[in-house]
């Protein structure tokens, strides 16, 4: 038995159907008639590379320790001075795997023989069998994007995929990540609705049929998992508000990507993924963060000039372990705790999740069904998680439709954005060739149903449930 993850970074749930019911996706056609095709929430912050944590660990990224694609190591455990900063972004990428909680498993170290392409974790394989974590690869990915070269994306996506077929074929791994980065650097460039966005899309389809072409040939296929997704979504930005200038323009000292030297003697640590979340680290000297009681003297008027801000849609405060403020301009303020295995929904001088007046108590999966339908699906679950995770910010953003939170130092000009809490960012599309036993949910699911058709034991900790039917 064999499980194929095909990752369409960035492919919005709409453009699949719509590509499906115009014909210009036969292969992926083919899947959803003989198996399954829906959409599932992903996680917070909706960004490449924490979006894979949870099909690869089974768990949510800041519980392993991915708050964002940038972030301040508070106890400068991870980092090196003078200003204890991450970006995976750079050179940075190459310490990710080493960030991630050494006790939580990747599928790569308990499937084996396995391989992985382009993917952001890949902990447990070796150099020859991760695509792209060679220097070479590197190279030629940072040439293109710092070039905001988008035939050159296309070029390093169908080079991936001619050698993810060709490994597939060859070596037959129980399991295999590949990632197909087009869709979301196109999207970026020209706009997530853009026709030329469909040239990648197209990539992905044509990837699937070679790959189901030869395991039909070869008599592979009935043991074969093919699985196509998404990490995160996509929507149209129209105006670029820079938090870091915004928070210095405020008066503060202020320190962001790519300039960071100053960590020790500034007011605030801006990290921003997406570019549609960021993280307000406060006080970066302190070694340990603080809940929002403590801040809340000094830093309340920041608070209310950034909820007041068109730009910013939800504006979230972990004030201890379990609990996390929300505020909304719109919308109001409301709480979310978590106890165990249940989540605490209390408005409190409103209801800026959008789920009604009352206080609510629900579980995981009963939580998932309520905010389906709403702007931000699966928000009380991402919140939760928000509340005990150590490296996360003192003040979480997640933008507006429309907005986002970085004007200056991106290669391409961003024409579409991705990292917030909206359903647009949230929902990302699965498909499947085989029937499911349980409509899935989240991406995380898919990390416990590799287990179960791989036929290897469950893990403990992983926040998902699978799907398929023990082999």
């Amino acid at each position: 038995m064999s499980v194929i993850v095909i990752v369409a970074d960035g492919a919005r749930p709409e453009a699949v159907a719509e590509g499906i019911a115009a014909g210009r996706l036969p292969a992926l056609a083919r899947l959803a008639a003989e198996g399954f095709h829906g959409r599932v929430t992903t996680v917070f912050p909706s960004v490449t590379g924490l979006a894979y944590v949870p099909m690869t660990m089974g768990r949510h990224p800041v519980a392993v320790g991915l708050p964002g694609l940038r972030w301040l190591d508070r106890a400068r455990e991870r980092t090196r001075a003078p200003h204890f900063t991450r970006s995976y972004l750079g050179w940075d990428m190459r310490y990710l795997s080493g960030d991630l909680d050494a006790t939580a498993p990747t599928i790569f170290e308990l499937s084996r023989p396995s391989f992985a392409a382009l993917s952001m974790i890949g902990r447990g394989l070796a150099t020859r069998d991760w695509i792209g974590r060679s220097l070479a690869w590197q190279l030629r990915g940072a040439w293109a994007h710092f070039r905001g070269s988008v035939d050159g994306w296309l070029a390093i996506d169908r080079q991936v995929a001619d050698l993810s077929v060709r490994r597939i074929a060859r070596d037959h791994p129980s399991y295999a990540m590949v990632a197909l980065l087009g869709i979301d650097k196109l999207s970026h460039a020209f706009g997530c609705t853009d026709p030329r966005v469909d040239m990648a899309l197209a990539l992905v389809d044509d990837t699937v049929a070679r790959i189901r072409a030869d395991a039909e040939r070869d008599g592979r296929w009935a043991d074969m998992h093919l699985w196509v997704v998404s990490d995160h979504g996509h929507s149209p930005v129209h105006t670029h508000d820079d938090l870091a200038d915004i928070i210095r323009n405020a008066g503060h000292r202020t320190i962001a990507h790519p300039r960071v030297r100053a960590s020790m003697t500034s007011d605030v640590a801006v990290m921003v993924s997406g570019n549609a979340m960021a993280h307000l680290y406060l006080e970066p000297q302190r070694r340990q963060a603080a809940g929002w009681a403590a801040h809340a003297p000094r830093w309340e008027p920041l608070v209310h000039d950034l909820v007041s801000r068109p730009s910013a849609d939800l504006v979230i405060l972990p004030v201890d372990e379990t609990t996390c403020e929300v505020r909304s301009a719109r919308c109001g303020s409301a709480q979310v705790s978590s106890a165990g295995t249940l989540i605490t929904y209390t408005p409190t001088d409103g209801d800026p999740l959008q789920l009604g007046p009352q206080p609510l108590r629900l579980s995981r999966e009963a939580s998932w069904e309520r905010c389906a339908e709403t702007a931000y699906p699966d928000a009380l679950v991402q919140i939760a998680h928000l509340a005990d995770a150590p490296r996360v910010g003192d003040i979480i953003l997640s933008a507006a439709p429309g907005w986002d939170f970085r004007a200056r130092f991106e290669p391409i000009p961003h024409r579409s954005t991705h990292g917030s809490l909206h359903r647009d960012h949230m929902w990302v599309p699965l498909l499947g060739n085989r029937p499911v036993t349980r409509p899935p949910q989240r991406t995380v699911d898919l990390f416990p149903s590799t287990l179960t058709a791989l036929g290897l034991p469950p893990v403990a900790g992983s926040d998902g449930e699978t799907f398929v039917a023990a082999s």
